[in-house]
């Protein structure tokens, strides 16, 4: 009866720490985003970005990610950015209390090619980052780059389809990160905003993840605003 019972509390303290463990990786989670195109001149525009992502579908926090960009429009095929993010994760997966969140200052530089193969609309992204990372007793510095190329077909004025693989590569350590397969229905909602409805497969080394997406697309032109700002400027001078 002693062996039975000893037997138990072992099994039961393993099945305790393999659920401390437990990365989410069984669980289907969900990212929540916004993206923004915003020109404020002929050659330039401001890109903003949120991101609200959950190990779950609409509970237990994973990540929160906000960036920013200046971006360069060389010409309507060709755009160069640079950038910067924050980024808060929590690491743990069903451990609310537990503090291991860190934090990341990151800056980046992408470029963006695009080209149209018979309906089929392709951009290639070229990304550089360099990480600045907080864990709470340590920091770490670290690069990446990274390349995506998407694909995105109309099938109608209001809806199409996109498609994306990014594959992440690190700089310092092992080499490969992660690459993420997506794919999504995507709606036209107005003539400068859409909403994306996808699927994302997130693979790291030793894990999988699958993750359901809702990305909402606003891109106003504000170069009227800037435009008339300007003139009521001049004419408070006046």
């Amino acid at each position: 009866m002693k062996r039975i019972w000893i037997l138990f509390l072992v099994t039961l303290l393993v099945q305790v720490k393999l659920s401390a463990q437990n990365p989410g990786e069984d669980d289907w989670g969900a990212w929540y985003m916004y993206f923004g195109t915003n020109k404020v001149a002929e050659k330039f525009s401001i890109h903003t970005e949120a991101q609200f992502r959950f190990y779950e579908t609409t509970s237990n926090f994973n990540q929160l990610l906000l960036r920013t960009g200046l971006n360069y429009h060389i010409n309507p095929n060709a755009i160069a950015t640079m950038g910067y993010g924050f980024i808060k994760t929590d690491n743990t997966f069903g451990e609310p209390f537990a503090a291991r969140d860190s934090r990341e200052h990151r800056i980046f530089e992408q470029f963006i090619l695009k080209n149209k193969v018979w309906e089929f609309l392709f951009e290639h992204r070229y990304r550089l980052e360099q990480r600045f990372l907080n864990f709470g007793n340590s920091t770490d510095t670290q690069h990446r780059a990274r390349y995506r190329i998407q694909v995105t077909l109309p099938l109608t004025d209001t809806f199409f389809l996109n498609f994306y693989d990014e594959l992440f590569i690190n700089l310092q350590d092992d080499l490969f990160g992660q690459n993420r397969l997506y794919g999504a229905l995507g709606v036209h909602i107005t003539e400068n905003s859409s909403v994306q409805f996808g699927y994302l497969r997130n693979q790291f080394t030793n894990s999988v993840f699958d993750r359901l997406q809702i990305g909402f697309f606003y891109n106003p032109d504000l170069r009227g605003i800037f435009k008339k700002n300007k003139g009521a400027a001049a004419s408070d001078k006046n």
